[in-house]
């Protein structure tokens, strides 16, 4: 099968967060077909394997199967694939096992470890069982789109706030304020603290961003209710612990629960898989360009973690990702894989 036809193959596949079972079973048996040695972990990543088993040097391509919800029916526009996952991220993994697979014959003294996570878009349960089970490689790239001239250093952390009121129900005339009030209110702190703070800083990578995800209002006829779920974006270095003692004392009796967060990562340029990348695109005829990321992605996880030397890299306009008009130019797919496969013919050799 050649690289577009696998591209639009993976992507076909519905692979929603926590049903990444049928494109599992798609990539096992097309990276077998391709000389990898592949199966799933216990988290049910699927982990595929090229080069010397026996080599000390690894290199970890860590991507993700799954996506958000929402299907995009699959269908071609000129040069571009439209469909769910083609930017975020099944077009930065089919590059990973295209290029891994280019540069098997001549592996000796090292060995790929392509890995297709599940989760990301939740919890990040895949890179999370990776950290616990896996040693640290010699590098590793995550799998997320730069565009093919990007390389992408870092990204902020995050912090997901859920505030549930419950109150004695009261008519609208009267003067205690309802769950709903006391809800905008708490949002309402949380945006002038972060628009103050943000005054005397400049970037988007170093500002304080919170962004309401859901707020929902309910009543059994007795009581009166209000639920609102928040993600805060991280800057590095910001106390998130002192951030969660302020919303506390905001939240109006609330129950206040933090059910996930991530730290903020940024990497350093100067390692050998930015120079590998660096020397790749301008090989390519491109002009490169570093990036850091407002969003998170499993370079939070395994980053801090591993402590190796890490970027992202993958084809794709990160302004696409969860939309309806989520698409990949074929183009830039093989400019990528083009890319990707000199630097790993670099770092492995």
């Amino acid at each position: 099968m050649d690289e577009v036809t696998f591209l639009e193959e993976l992507i076909s596949i519905p692979s929603p967060s926590g049903e990444e079972d049928e494109v599992a079973e798609y990539l096992v048996e097309q990276m077998t077909g391709l000389g990898f040695r592949a199966h799933r972990d216990g988290a049910g990543n699927v982990v595929g394997t090229v080069g010397n088993p026996e080599a000390e040097r690894e290199i970890v391509l860590l991507g993700h199967m799954d996506t958000v919800p929402g299907q995009i029916p699959i269908h071609w526009q000129g040069d571009r694939l439209y469909g769910r996952g083609a930017v975020d991220a099944k077009g930065p993994l089919a590059t990973f096992v295209s290029a891994a697979a280019r540069v098997a014959p001549a592996l000796q003294d090292a060995r790929i470890v392509v890995i297709g996570a599940v989760e990301e878009e939740t919890h990040g349960r895949g890179s999370r069982h990776l950290v616990d089970t896996r040693q640290a490689p010699e590098y590793v790239i995550i799998g997320e789109p730069s565009h093919w001239e990007g390389i992408t250093l870092g990204y902020k952390g995050m912090v997901a706030v859920e505030y549930r009121l419950m109150q004695p129900g009261g008519h609208s005339a009267g003067e205690r304020p309802g769950p709903a009030e006391k809800a905008v209110g708490f949002w309402n702190q949380l945006m002038t603290y972060s628009e103050e703070l943000n005054q005397s800083r400049w970037g988007h990578f170093d500002t304080l961003d919170p962004a309401l995800r859901e707020f929902s209002t309910f009543s059994d006829g007795l009581d009166d209710g209000v639920a609102i779920n928040i993600v805060v974006r991280l800057p590095p270095g910001f106390d998130v612990a002192n951030l969660k003692q302020k919303m506390r004392t905001w939240c109006n009796g609330a129950k206040l629960s933090f059910p996930s967060s991530d730290p903020p990562f940024r990497s350093q340029k100067n390692t050998p898989p930015v120079r590998a990348l660096l020397r790749a695109i301008r090989a390519e005829g491109g002009r490169p360009r570093f990036k850091l990321k407002t969003g998170t992605s499993d370079m939070n996880v395994v980053g801090p973690a591993w402590g190796c030397p890490i970027v992202a890299y993958g084809p794709g306009n990160s302004s696409l990702d969860h939309t309806p008009e989520e698409h990949i130019e074929i183009k830039e797919f093989l400019q990528a894989t083009n890319v990707l496969t000199q630097a790993l013919k670099t770092l492995a050799g």
